[in-house]
């Protein structure tokens, strides 16, 4: 009988947790500096940035895939510059 209580009051309990937040939204958490990627020169193929010419070693702070390869750079705003037009950046910098 005991168990049987505690069995019901732990289900009660659940419950009403759950009707806490009834659009059952998850809660947005922003990542700690422990969370975000850390990209590094050895995920990349590309040793400087092919839209500033900075050197990859100084910091990647953002990647994208082109014909199944990474390659790394340093802003977003590089990153977009070389997607504009890929074949002209790997071009340039043969």
């Amino acid at each position: 009988m005991t168990l049987f209580l505690l069995g019901a009051f732990l289900l009660a309990v659940s419950c009403s947790q759950q009707t806490a937040n009834p659009e059952n939204k998850m809660a947005e958490v922003s990542p700690t500096e422990t969370e975000k990627v850390r990209y590094t020169t050895d995920m990349v193929v590309n040793t400087k940035d092919y839209a500033c010419g900075m050197p990859t070693s100084a910091g990647i702070s953002d990647t994208c895939h082109y014909q199944g390869k990474a390659y790394g750079f340093c802003s977003s705003e590089c990153k977009a510059e070389f997607q504009k037009d890929p074949e002209k950046f790997l071009a340039s910098n043969q």
